[in-house]
């Protein structure tokens, strides 16, 4: 990796560039260079952060929790009262919450309900939660969610390495296509000078007409524009794969002139491989959109859960027992028969508002569930039609080979008989233009090939990383 980057660096500077070298950057490497140093991809890896965090703050509702309370009053240098309460709660996954605490009351002018033995008094309870909140409750539903979040997120950091990797590679298939329709162009325009010099001598030998002149002069003019629009193709697709690569630190780096992407006999056809159209159908299971969708949906039924639950009377039935502490000692004196207790209940007579959140819950739920199964029907379709272009596309690479060696043969023997002067030079060029055109063919099947295969993959949602 990093001679790749040191390989990207020298040739982005003039300094070190030389005219003759060159720096063939692979598709692999390309890829690999984007994943490792992209902002996006570190964009991705934040969504897993934002997954645990939530986790985080979730568990948050059931941490214990300390607290103090003190209240006096001083009147007329009298104590009226000193009330100071302090103590722990303890939130559990079962909805029971513990306590404990110390109570230490004295004054002039206390409430009676606060008397305690002069040393304090010292408790430990329980609230159990025997309707509302019995089976879930806020606290634990948020916990369910934020577990079910971080699977969401981690499907979006998929989905967006899926969106990256994809657009990366096809801005890498652009810049291959053009790099090499340049060429064929700039061996063209070569081609169309050394012919016209040619014609030029032999009219000046009286072996050719003059006209002839005009006619290589003219295909030289057109070989020209073609090549000058190549150049403007190669330069942008280069502009455009330059905005992918990063390097360390955030640092952005450039394509050169002498950069080049891989040779046309480097690139392997990519053939519709039958185990991997074979599980299309599998591998759509594991989408990341649609697992984000199962999520959102596993999470719209704790909430219909949760508003079901609020149907439910809250009846809450609260124990402590107490003891007065002797000699430091908060246990010394304990008895079962020093406790205090109570129940609380409370019903909403026609909990209108209750029903009217659970039918809400469910309707959400309801949109959820068809908006999955419309996802799974859309992505069945792009896999297939994906699929039958990737197919396509192999078929015409293996065409366009062929054509370019007949359209060559013919060249070939067109040059001989025009040597022969059984030919004529416009014959030549007619020839000459179908085998460039053959070519360029040719080199933009090679790149919707291998765009194709891109894309299946990326429709399945296996990018980066197949599966």
């Amino acid at each position: 990796m990093r001679y790749l980057l040191f390989a990207l660096i020298i040739v982005c500077n003039p300094l070190f560039a030389q005219k003759d070298s060159s720096f063939v950057l692979s598709f692999d490497e390309y890829l690999t260079l984007v994943k490792a140093y992209h902002p996006v991809v570190k964009q991705a890896d934040l969504q897993l952060s934002r997954g645990a965090i939530g986790i985080q703050k979730a568990k948050g509702a059931f941490d214990p929790k300390a607290f103090t309370d003190i209240r006096q009053k001083y009147f007329k240098d009298k104590p009226y009262y000193s009330l100071i309460h302090g103590g722990l709660k303890v939130p559990t996954w079962f909805g029971i919450e513990l306590s404990s605490g110390y109570e230490r009351n004295d004054g002039l002018f206390l409430n009676p309900e606060n008397n305690v033995p002069q040393e304090g008094l010292w408790y430990a309870g329980v609230k159990v939660p025997l309707g509302k909140g019995l089976f879930i409750d806020k606290r634990r539903a948020d916990l369910k969610k934020a577990r079910l979040f971080q699977t969401i997120t981690e499907a979006e950091r998929q989905l967006i390495l899926n969106e990256l990797i994809y657009k990366a590679g096809v801005a890498y298939w652009e810049w291959f296509n053009a790099y090499h329709v340049m060429k064929v162009y700039e061996n063209a325009q070569s081609l169309a000078q050394v012919r016209l010099d040619a014609v030029k001598k032999g009219v000046a030998l009286g072996d050719k007409p003059a006209i002839d002149t005009v006619e290589a002069s003219l295909q030289l003019q057109n070989r020209v524009i073609s090549y000058q629009k190549a150049q403007v193709n190669f330069q942008n697709a280069t502009a455009l794969l330059s905005v992918f690569l990063w390097g360390e630190s955030n640092l952005p780096l450039e394509i050169a002139e002498n950069a080049k992407p891989s040779s046309l006999d480097a690139v392997e056809q990519e053939n519709v491989q039958g185990q991997v159209a074979f599980n299309a159908d599998t591998l759509m299971v594991t989408h990341p959109k649609l697992q984000q969708t199962r999520s959102k949906l596993d999470q719209l039924a704790v909430d219909i859960r949760l508003k079901r639950e609020a149907l439910k009377p809250t009846v809450n039935l609260m124990y402590k027992g107490i003891n007065a502490p002797k000699g430091g000692n908060p246990f010394a004196d304990y008895s079962i028969s020093n406790y205090t207790w109570g129940v609380e209940f409370q019903m909403p007579l026609l909990i209108r508002k209750e029903r009217a959140d659970v039918k809400l819950a469910q309707i959400k739920a309801q949109e959820a569930a068809l908006g999955l199964e419309n996802a799974k029907a859309e992505l069945r379709y792009k896999a297939r039609s994906s699929l039958n272009d990737w197919q396509l596309s192999g078929d015409q690479v293996r065409l366009y080979a062929t054509m370019v060696q007949d359209y060559r043969r013919l060249l070939d023997g067109e040059k001989i008989r025009f040597g022969l002067g059984e030919s004529s030079l416009f014959m030549v060029n007619s020839r000459e233009k179908s085998y460039i055109n053959a070519q360029v063919k040719f080199i933009e099947s090679l790149q919707k090939n291998q765009k194709s295969s891109l894309k299946f993959r990326y429709t399945l949602g296996v990018l980066p990383d197949e599966s």
